[in-house]
């Protein structure tokens, strides 16, 4: 070993806390760079994986009712190589351990041969055997949530009519990776659950023979999906086509590729705080090292060592540094990316998880760490390399010093001693105070950031579901119902009132942009479901025109006054110009409402009901819920306070866990910057305060003066960290924002109070463990170092 890395080794280890400290940082930075792109990596490879075994198609499509022979025309369309048409209805199910009518989605198998598209995995038991029209296979989720296994039964309404269906097996799909029930927002496996049954079954019970309403689509490799798509509602459309669509745009793959974008918004932002952070430490404790070690420096230089040789051998101690960190962070990341996955597989439901993470994320990481770490060391190693050996043999200049306006303020002399050496240390070297300052204002930051989310999901929930909506239960029909099913259901028992609403599915054209949304038609006046403004509170219905989510104008980069052309999708097809009358503000979805009563003119089919909005009287719910299960027309019904317990509880499986997460990182960063500071602080002055000691200071006081600097410095971070964690609060709710959610930048006076007292904590934990060394100061030794 040379004599200079025998020198290194010794540096690193008189220097192993704040080495340790440094080296932690960019070990939390590495891990959630490593986590963030081994979870991209794992999902992408699993995705691919189950898609391409289970088939999964290409291009959707919905139908009122077709012919079977349709099946060859559509197979004729350039670019298609699959085509498989089913049935798919809905149907209200019975469940012996649950109280509620539970939603289920019932898919059609082939009589005869496998499925050719979106191919179930068999979990246990076996598919439905023909000619047995009442057994069902059930997915593993719904089966899981009411304990259901091959040989169980349970009751369901189809088209009106009770039927007594028995489990064969339980299933995946890869069409319903992420499975929510029609109008829902969350998975919710005990109120929603998909059936698959034989094809023959199916078309008898919902008068379907020789036709189909659903039909999938797989693609020749390089196939235009558009023109696919164009072909195939031509063919469709008269026969009550509501409009294909591609994988992109099905249900369940949208919300799995919209988990995986942001993943990657989270690998571009959390590791940079902390490997900024890392770069301004190494620089710290580089150029303290450089400072008392010029005299060594000289003595290398004097001896022959060259400029390259020098930077080479502080450049390795930088590298070391990182290295440590980043084996920590490629140990941790690995560990949270294949826990951060299980979690997706599990909440995806697939039925296998690929964690094969290759050497990119890892080498990535690595070369970011390091890179950082080297250009936060760079002028340090430059003044090593720069100073000429005559001048590195002598001590440095000392500070010129001259007496301030601030000294003779009144403010000034009604300071004690020791307070004006904290703030003339502060003052003279301003740049320096301000980056450490600034390195715990980012912890303090992201604290805010990270526990920002729990106000803002309380926020999105009091919006969407406490002031937007005050029904008990939206009910949904399996075709259009006359107005007159209003009083109907009005004098079911435990009802107290309804609201109609109807639903109409279009494709809204705004020159040549358009979005494939369903246009609602809300009561004017209505209360239990009005449409609410995140902003601004209850809207009133105007008399005609659009009422346009800000996310749907945006997407249609339409504004008030502009006409859209609507192209329905459903009945008698009309193609209407309609104005847009108002923009409003929502936190879920990209809704488009029109008055109830202009939207059914416009349709011209009279005046019909797609649903019902309900309120209910909580002592006679059982009894409502008993007579629901018993209406043939209903197709769906979803419970409001169902939906926020639901929408708490998904969110929560990973939001504390994340938060919690981030806290720890939060306290790495503060105790890192605080560590820092303190040490080198008392290295610099150990000289000065061994003196104060001998002039008569107690230890208190000494400890005061070295103290109350990281202190001051730490009062000063906090509303900067502040103002940092709004900044970074505001980024992240814009970068995760999607079609489907926008979190709301919502931060309550309490989170910033955690966060602040969190970063007290961290340095209040660092300043005892340097007070500890402080008190074993050896006076005479650290008199006798040479200035």
């Amino acid at each position: 070993m040379t004599s200079l890395n025998r020198k290194l080794l010794r540096e690193l280890w008189q220097l192993k806390a704040q080495v340790l400290a440094i080296a932690l940082v960019i070990a939390s930075g590495a891990a959630l760079l490593i986590m963030a792109l081994t979870t991209i990596e794992a999902l992408e490879q699993t995705t691919t994986a189950y898609y391409e075994r289970t088939r999964f198609a290409d291009v959707f499509a919905e139908v009122k009712r077709a012919p079977e022979r349709l099946a060859r025309e559509i197979a004729a369309i350039p670019g298609v190589r699959l085509v498989e048409t089913r049935i798919v209805e809905g149907a209200i199910l019975d469940l012996p351990d649950f109280d509620e009518p539970v939603v289920g989605r019932l898919i059609s198998l082939p009589e005869q041969g496998p499925q050719l598209l979106n191919t179930l995995v068999l979990r246990s038991g076996r598919l439905a055997a023909p000619n047995r029209p009442d057994e069902v296979v059930v997915s593993e989720p719904f089966a899981e949530a009411h304990r259901l296994g091959p040989g169980d039964s349970f009751g369901a309404v189809l088209r009106g009519r009770r039927r007594t269906l028995h489990v064969v097996g339980t299933a995946l799909s890869p069409e319903f990776v992420y499975a929510i029930a029609p109008g829902g927002l969350m998975p919710d496996d005990q109120r929603f659950g998909v059936l698959w049954m034989g094809r023959d079954a199916l078309a008898a019970a919902f008068d379907l023979k020789e036709s189909f309403d659903s039909v999938t689509l797989a693609l020749l490799r390089g196939a235009d999906a558009r023109d696919v798509i164009a072909r195939l509602d031509v063919l469709l459309a008269p026969y009550g086509g509501t409009g294909a669509y591609d994988r992109s745009d099905q249900i369940s793959n949208w919300f799995l590729q919209n988990e995986i974008v942001q993943q990657k918004n989270l690998s571009r932002l959390m590791p940079t705080i902390f490997l900024a952070v890392a770069a301004f430490l190494t620089n710290m404790v580089m150029t303290r090292l450089i400072a008392t070690g010029r005299r060594e420096i000289g003595l290398l230089k004097a001896f022959g060592y060259g400029d390259g040789t020098i930077a080479w051998h502080y450049a390795k101690m930088v590298l070391l540094i990182g290295g440590i960190g980043v084996l920590l962070g490629a140990l941790v990341g690995a560990w949270l990316g294949h826990w951060n996955t299980r979690l997706y597989a599990e909440f995806y439901r697939f039925p296998f998880l690929l964690y094969r993470p290759g050497p990119t994320s890892f080498v990535a990481a690595a070369l970011v760490s390091l890179g950082s770490a080297l250009a936060g060391s760079l002028l340090a190693v430059r003044r090593a390399v720069v100073l000429p050996p005559a001048e590195a043999m002598l001590p440095p200049s000392p500070p010129s010093y001259r007496r301030s306006r601030l000294s003779d303020t009144v403010f000034a002399r009604a300071l004690d001693e020791p307070t004006r050496m904290i703030l003339r240390r502060l003052l003279r070297w301003p740049l320096r105070s301000f980056l450490a300052s600034a390195g715990l204002a980012l912890s303090v930051a992201v604290l805010i950031m990270a526990l920002q989310w729990l106000d803002a999901v309380d926020a999105l929930v009091d919006s969407y579901f406490v002031e937007g909506q005050h029904q008990d239960a939206t009910v949904a029909f399996t075709d259009l119902q006359p107005i007159a099913a209003v009083g109907s259901f009005e004098r079911l028992p435990g009802v107290l009132s309804a609201e109609p609403y109807r639903s109409v599915p279009a494709r809204l054209v705004h020159g040549h942009l358009s979005a494939r949304e369903a246009i609602t038609g809300v009561p004017a006046g209505a209360i239990l479901s009005p449409v609410h403004d995140a902003r601004r509170g209850r809207i009133e219905m105007p008399p005609d025109g659009l009422l346009l989510s800000r996310t749907l104008a945006d997407l249609l980069q339409a504004k008030v006054g502009d006409q859209l052309s609507v192209e329905v999708l459903e009945g008698r097809r009309p193609r209407l110009r309609l104005p847009v009358v108002r923009i409003f503000d929502t936190y879920i979805g990209k809704p488009a409402y029109m008055e109830f009563g202009a939207l059914n003119r416009a349709m011209r089919d009279g005046r019909v009901v797609s649903g019902l909005q309900v309120a209910l009287d909580g002592a006679a719910q059982a009894v409502f819920l008993k007579r629901l299960k018993e209406i043939p027309d209903v197709a769906g019904i979803l419970f409001r306070q169902a939906g926020i317990a639901k929408f708490y509880e998904t969110m929560g499986e990973t939001m504390f866990i994340f938060v919690g997460f981030f806290v720890a990182f939060a306290a790495t960063l503060s105790v890192g910057v605080t560590y820092n500071s303190i040490r080198i602080a008392l290295s610099e002055r150990a000289r000065e305060l061994a003196t104060l000691r001998v002039l008569g200071f107690s230890r208190w006081e000494i400890s005061y003066i070295l103290l109350g600097e990281i202190g001051l410095l730490t009062w000063l971070a906090i509303p900067l960290g502040c103002l940092l964690g709004f900044a970074l609060a505001w980024y992240l709710t814009s970068a995760f924002g999607s079609e489907l959610f926008r979190v709301p930048l919502v931060i309550l006076d309490a989170t910033y109070g955690k966060a602040a007292l969190i970063a007290l904590a961290s340095t209040v934990a660092c300043a005892a463990v340097v007070r500890r060394r402080l008190d074993h100061l050896d006076l005479i030794a650290v008199l006798k170092t040479r200035e």
